[in-house]
């Protein structure tokens, strides 16, 4: 694809200054726009990449780098119980905007009734084992 058309459509390449919640040279943080708990934040590449498995070395060390970050921001600002962390990978895993981001989702106790298996929980009726 064409660097000039994704900067014009694709929602994460262009991010506006004032969303940005943490950073470095070549990832950014954001709050999810439809967030499933309260700071799901996503964590996207500046370069316009797909997949995770497009990006480079260095792009996934940034991410990896952010995560961490994202923990300690989130801790001090929500103090959730817990996290889900997870990358959904083409349509067929449910990707939407097809800009790499990590969803990182901060999970509270009671804000589902039985949390047991986590994101197997993609698949309907898998999550439970």
């Amino acid at each position: 694809m064409d660097k000039q058309i994704n900067a014009m459509t694709c929602p994460f390449c262009d991010p506006v200054p004032s969303d940005i919640v943490l950073a470095n040279d070549l990832a950014y943080a954001r709050y999810d726009l439809y967030p499933v708990s309260p700071g799901h934040l996503l964590l996207i590449p500046f370069r316009h990449v797909v997949s995770f498995f497009d990006a480079t070395g260095d792009e996934q060390a940034a991410l990896h780098s952010l995560i961490h970050a994202a923990r300690r921001l989130l801790d001090e600002r929500y103090a959730p119980d817990g996290y889900n962390i997870g990358v959904n990978i083409g349509a067929a895993a449910g990707q939407s905007v097809m800009h790499l981001h990590v969803h990182v989702i901060p999970r509270y106790v009671g804000d589902m009734e039985e949390p047991k298996g986590g994101v197997r929980g993609v698949i309907p009726g898998k999550r439970g084992y």
